[in-house]
């Protein structure tokens, strides 16, 4: 794929997952989440040789301070991936990440181990992880899921779950079961009395 190509890729990706875009100019200008996308790609192919792997950890430090996000140049990326809202994002060194994902705010993507063997998680393709959501170990999450917001998630979850809460359970993604768990008409929330 050229270099125009992924970038219309990434602009395209952009106005699918943000309804805020205005324009393409607007995205490659302000959006921090494409700016260390596009770091990365550099710092990848600089880690993937040995003597360029300081380089490439400079690089990833140099995106950090830019953007707010921390993406290790060991972590594998598909295609199209998204990051709205990127501060605070953090993507380990061994972590694998499908096609078509997206990240929200204060995501980690972390790991619970100083061995120096796969110790970061695994993300299927078409994943949506919730602001604050923490992924922690070398877990499996299947294709078609969805974290929630600040769920910790510690254990595989299969393709097309619906995760939430702390430590992080999951039910099936199935039509009837992705209503809300409480009605939003007749819940009363109680911070609308604040």
């Amino acid at each position: 794929m050229s270099f125009s190509q992924r970038l219309r890729e990434d602009l395209h990706t952009a106005r699918l997952n943000d309804p805020a875009v205005r324009s393409d100019l607007e995205i490659i200008l302000n959006y921090s989440g494409l700016h260390a996308i596009w770091i990365h790609r550099l710092s990848h192919r600089l880690w993937q040789n040995d003597s360029t792997k300081l380089a490439a950890r400079t690089l990833s430090q140099i995106s950090r301070f830019l953007t707010g996000i921390e993406i290790h140049p060991g972590a594998q990326i598909g295609r199209r991936f998204f990051i709205d809202h990127g501060m605070g994002v953090v993507i380990g060194e061994t972590t694998e990440i499908g096609d078509d994902v997206m990240l929200y705010h204060q995501v980690t993507l972390g790991g619970r181990s100083l061995a120096k063997t796969k110790r970061h998680p695994t993300i299927g393709n078409r994943v949506t992880i919730g602001a604050g959501a923490k992924v922690l170990g070398p877990v499996v999450i299947g294709d078609d899921s969805a974290i929630g917001g600040n769920a910790v998630v510690v254990h595989d979850h299969p393709a097309e779950s619906i995760i939430t809460g702390i430590p992080a359970k999951s039910r099936p993604r199935t039509p009837e079961k992705q209503k809300p768990l409480v009605d939003p008409v007749s819940y009363i929330d109680p911070a609308m009395w604040i």
